[in-house]
């Protein structure tokens, strides 16, 4: 049904193509952050890992959608582009645009950016654009960002202190050579966890964006409830795959090798304390950055044995594309509606 759909309508198949565009970004920039851990200490080499990403990433997606789909409704709900269903749609539009153009540009300089805040940056400045005021913004939806921003900084580094020492004072008498085959295979175990939580958290943005434009595309731009189909879930989830398969290794090194270097124990506490953070995230319909969450609970970490293990040049410049993310990729977003708009 949705492929006939789209055959027949070329708007449908732009907002698809770049939701699809977008999803696959998310993929190359977003995603390789799950396993960057476990393939920089090599646990697990880096092809058998991106395929273990993208099956875990669809479950998480497929599980979390199941139980619990306030992060999908979060980010549908987000932003109101106006009554007039065509305005709103090339809104979306240019919002999508914007995303690719940001994180192509934080991916070239190997600088993993968060795909969250650029989502809603340039849906926020292309709402922005089409009411030329703040009007289009819903703030009670808005403030659990800011939620977010915090728990996923601060809370994943206090996590990941926490549980590096407690699983150091749990093996301070086992044999080092019996641990460490330990926890090569708990790393990987933690790699599959953070990939689910990643599925649930980003896949779930992603897919309310994708009925977001469905909606706009039949002329309903005051949708206010949806249902997700499976076909989606596995569409997100494989495109996300993809995406890493194509550009991810550029992400891993940074996270996993240039930032910190870590052991296979500290990669296994980085990635627990980073799955725990963002379960509980997604529990409560928190949209947050799979990337803050997780590189500062691998900051935590590698700060738990010395602060000078963590690469804070590095981390200044991760810290300086995040606190840039908002007002550029907004900025971006505002523009590409006005222009779009002016087109069209």
């Amino acid at each position: 049904m949705f492929l006939s759909q789209l055959v027949s309508s070329p708007p449908l198949l732009i907002i698809s193509l770049l939701t699809t565009a977008v999803i696959l970004v998310n993929g190359w920039t977003d995603a390789p952050n799950a396993i960057a851990t476990c393939v920089s200490t090599r646990a697990i080499r880096a092809r058998p890992a991106i395929l273990m990403a993208a099956i875990f990433n669809f479950l998480g997606v497929f599980v979390m959608t199941s139980i619990n789909k306030t992060v999908a409704q979060t980010i549908y709900k987000m932003v109101d582009f106006g009554n007039n269903a065509q305005e709103a749609l090339i809104a979306l539009c240019a919002a999508l645009v914007a995303i690719v153009i940001w994180a192509t540009a934080a991916w070239w300089f190997g600088i993993p950016t968060s795909e969250s805040h650029a989502l809603i940056a340039g849906l926020t400045g292309a709402a922005i654009a089409v009411h030329n005021s703040l009007e289009g913004v819903n703030p009670q939806e808005w403030v659990k960002v800011f939620y977010g921003m915090f728990f996923s900084t601060v809370v994943a580094f206090g996590v990941g202190f926490v549980v590096v020492k407690a699983v150091e004072a749990l093996f301070r008498n086992t044999d080092r050579r019996k641990s460490k085959g330990f926890f090569k295979y708990a790393q990987v175990f933690g790699g599959g966890a953070m990939a689910f939580m990643h599925g649930a958290q980003d896949g779930q943005k992603f897919i309310g964006v994708f009925l977001l434009g469905i909606a706009l595309t039949q002329g309903d731009a005051g949708a206010t409830v949806f249902l997700i189909p499976v076909w989606l879930m596995v569409l997100c989830s494989a495109v996300m795959g993809l995406g890493t398969s194509i550009g991810g290794y550029k992400i891993i090194k940074t996270v996993g090798m240039d930032m910190v270097k870590l052991e296979q124990y500290q990669g296994f506490s980085a990635d627990a304390a980073a799955s725990l953070s963002l379960f509980v995230l997604s529990w409560f319909g928190i949209p947050v950055s799979t990337t803050h969450t997780k590189t500062t609970s691998m900051m935590g970490v590698a700060a738990a044995r010395r602060v000078s293990a963590v690469n804070w040049s590095v981390v200044k410049e991760m810290v300086l594309t995040w606190v840039l993310t908002f007002p550029g990729c907004g900025f971006i977003g505002f523009l590409m509606a006005k222009l779009f708009l002016h087109i069209f």
